[in-house]
């Protein structure tokens, strides 16, 4: 057990150290071919911090574990949205972007929902669904760089501030910075490698399933990348880039992560009946609670932030409650849906409130 530890310790290093040096040497040659560091954040930075989502899930998908490579999105995306935000809100409120209100995160809810009736029509991701979702993750990307040449000045200047990097444009530098992203891609592989075989052995011997062990260490391990990335934000005061790394990077779960798996995977890559009957509609519910914490003052506040905490460790202790069969399990039950839905539609209530006041206030 102890060697497994230091297997899941290592692998979860390499994943981190591997998207470090890919974002960075893959930065770097955009930068050299001239691309705008606006482009560089909506781009390579979100699928560098999702890239260890990738790595595991697809090694995960190649060898048959198909609820590791599940549960590492749906617990990705859970945590991206109540732990990541929760802490940097709670750090500092965030400025929540227009783009953000009005389009990213109602596609990322969409997404959720067709990523749950793709899998719930049949119990699995077929090549085909594979394909519509990294079909529709090439359309996102397209549409967002064509609208991210009608971004603001101030927006684009602190993408620069945030993503600018230094580099001569010679033959020297451009081979240093193809082999820093080979590297990083040989790190990925190596260390998802590790982390899907340590995990295994985690399953085994604490008698739970492999989707529990996905949902949680694998998902919070492979999410490493994005709490660095949002906290450093939220701490500079650049919130906004702090929500639109999460929303992103769970747009980019869903249709570039499990599309890229289901493509690859030897069968169609199996949702178990526990995914879709609470992990996925949690995951939709995450990506839900965001549109009215979003819309009201275009921010997320220090107690939205707290709320956001307490979703998360009460959407982890259910998983572990139900994982280890627990006679509380029961009780759990009760308390989450009459909470759950509680707390949603008060937050809805603010943000109609706040709308209404809005629209009565005299105009200036």
């Amino acid at each position: 057990m102890v060697l497994t530890i230091f297997l899941f310790i290592g692998g979860l290093a390499t994943l981190a150290a591997g998207a470090e040096v890919m974002v960075r040497g893959a930065s770097r040659l955009a930068f050299i071919l001239g691309i705008s560091p606006l482009i560089i954040g909506l781009t390579i930075v979100a699928f560098g911090t999702s890239s260890p989502e990738i790595a595991v899930s697809v090694q995960s998908a190649l060898a048959g574990q198909a609820d590791i490579s599940i549960g590492n999105v749906i617990g990705s995306n859970v945590f991206n949205v109540f732990f990541i935000l929760g802490i940097a809100a709670m750090i500092r409120p965030i400025s929540i972007a227009e783009q953000l209100i009005r389009l990213d995160a109602p596609i990322m809810v969409g997404v959720s929902l067709l990523t749950y009736l793709l899998a719930a029509m049949d119990g699995f991701l077929s090549r085909l669904d594979g394909a519509i979702l990294f079909g529709l993750l090439i359309a996102y990307l397209v549409f967002s760089l064509i609208k991210s040449k009608a971004e603001k000045q101030d927006v684009q200047d602190e993408y620069g501030k945030e993503y600018s990097v230094k580099e001569s444009k010679s033959g020297k530098s451009i081979a240093k910075n193809l082999a820093l992203v080979a590297a990083g891609l040989a790190m990925l592989a190596l260390g998802a490698n590790w982390l899907v075989e340590a995990s295994v052995t985690f399953a085994k011997a604490l008698g739970v399933s492999e989707l529990v062990i996905g949902l949680t260490i694998v998902a919070a391990g492979t999410s490493l990348p994005e709490v660095a990335t949002s906290v450093i934000a939220a701490v500079k005061g650049e919130g906004d880039i702090s929500a639109g790394n999460v929303v992103g990077s769970n747009i980019f779960n869903l249709l570039g992560v499990l599309g890229i798996a289901a493509l690859v995977a030897p069968q169609s890559v199996a949702v178990s009946s526990q995914a879709l009957t609470f992990d996925l509609p949690a995951a939709i519910f995450a990506a839900l609670v965001t549109l009215p914490v979003f819309f009201v003052d275009n921010n997320i506040s220090r107690f939205e932030g707290f709320l956001f905490f307490i979703y998360f460790a009460a959407y982890n202790a259910y998983v572990v409650t139900r994982a280890v069969n627990s006679p509380f399990l029961g009780t759990f039950n009760v308390v989450l849906s009459v909470y759950i839905p509680l707390t949603f539609f008060l937050l809805l209530a603010l943000a109609l409130r706040h709308h209404l006041k809005q629209v009565n206030s005299p105009k200036a």
